[in-house]
């Protein structure tokens, strides 16, 4: 299972790009809101949740992903239990993934020490311990994938679905979507 936290004010096309690329692939994926059964992204696009964060079980979990935005971020970072879940995720050697803002909540938690990193553009400051990689769209380092902003997303989706499906379903899935 795949689980992509959701927080109000997340960035819409960092969750519902991956999620669909996963989805294609045939891997369990549920969006998981923070609060509630719903959450709203920063563009005001309101998503209806497979599961709140109460239901993660990372007992079953496969990987854990976190989409930038801005306001998304700073909400996550205001829960206990965010840092909670990406503790037991990394203790559990899950693969992590965070994209745009997320990375640097990976570097609080000290998931990025000693790993190269990439997170959004004049943010590198906050990737306390990594070894930035500005200038690409998306680092795989060991079981940890970074992404730069929305503008990767359809790179992030396909190297999550590739960690856990292989090349050639990346491969088959990218030519799904003509991409």
């Amino acid at each position: 299972m795949v689980y992509i936290l959701l927080a109000d004010g997340f960035e819409e096309a960092e969750a519902l790009v991956p999620a669909d690329l996963l989805r294609r692939a045939d891997i369990d994926t549920a969006l998981v809101s923070l609060w509630g059964s719903e959450a709203v992204g920063g563009r005001g696009i309101w998503v209806k949740a497979d599961l709140n964060v109460a239901q993660v079980d990372l007992t079953k979990a496969d990987m854990f992903v976190l989409p930038g935005g801005r306001v998304g971020v700073r909400n996550l970072a205001g829960e206990p239990v965010v840092a909670a879940l990406l503790q037991e995720a990394a203790d559990r050697d899950i693969w992590i993934a965070a994209i745009c803002a997320a990375p640097t909540l990976l570097a609080k938690t000290g998931c990025l020490r000693g790993k190269r990193a990439v997170c959004y553009p004049g943010m590198e400051d906050h990737l306390t311990g990594a070894v930035p990689c500005p200038e690409e769209p998306v680092v795989v380092d060991g079981k940890l994938i970074t992404a730069r902003a929305a503008g990767a997303s359809f790179d992030f989706g396909l190297a999550l679905v590739e960690a856990l499906a292989g090349r050639e379903k990346a491969a088959e899935v990218r030519r799904g979507v003509c991409y």
